[in-house]
């Protein structure tokens, strides 16, 4: 089997998304990549490299950061596909980057967090509604 990109400058998919989840978890934690690269013993750069998916993780490096960010080492790979099935799942994948893309920017980290204070279902439904209504009027096919 062999795994060779088109461009091998291109970061590896699964690398870009181990990375991101890294990213994500972090920032809804609070913690910095200063805070995260003292945890594992790394400079603030390498951090910033494997949560661009421009450096591999290795495997003792990952068990080591789901420590300090406080997850299973799964947590990673939620949203890949098995390789065990042999079929992609491009929706969960598109899911996961879409999320990933979300909780990566202070204001959908900090949205998402208001957001599930909000106990009332009729509100998060008028607040959905809106942000749909929002995103139509922005999109290049509506205007």
């Amino acid at each position: 089997m062999t795994d060779s990109p088109p461009d091998s400058r291109s970061p590896n998919p699964v690398d870009l998304h181990v990375g991101g989840r890294v990213r994500t978890r972090r920032r809804l934690l609070g913690v910095s990549q200063e805070q995260l690269a003292a945890g594992l013993k790394l400079t603030f750069q390498q951090v910033q490299k494997y949560e661009r998916g421009a450096n591999r993780i290795s495997a003792s490096k990952l068990y080591e950061t789901a420590g300090v960010l406080q997850v299973p080492v799964s947590y990673f790979f939620e949203g890949l596909a098995d390789p065990a099935d042999g079929a992609p799942d491009p929706a969960g994948e598109a899911a996961s980057r879409t999320m990933d893309a979300f909780l990566s920017t202070p204001e959908g980290l900090e949205l998402a967090e208001k957001f599930a204070k909000i106990g009332r279902g009729r509100v998060r439904r008028q607040i959905l509604e809106l942000v749909r209504a929002m995103s139509e009027e922005d999109s290049p096919l509506m205007g």
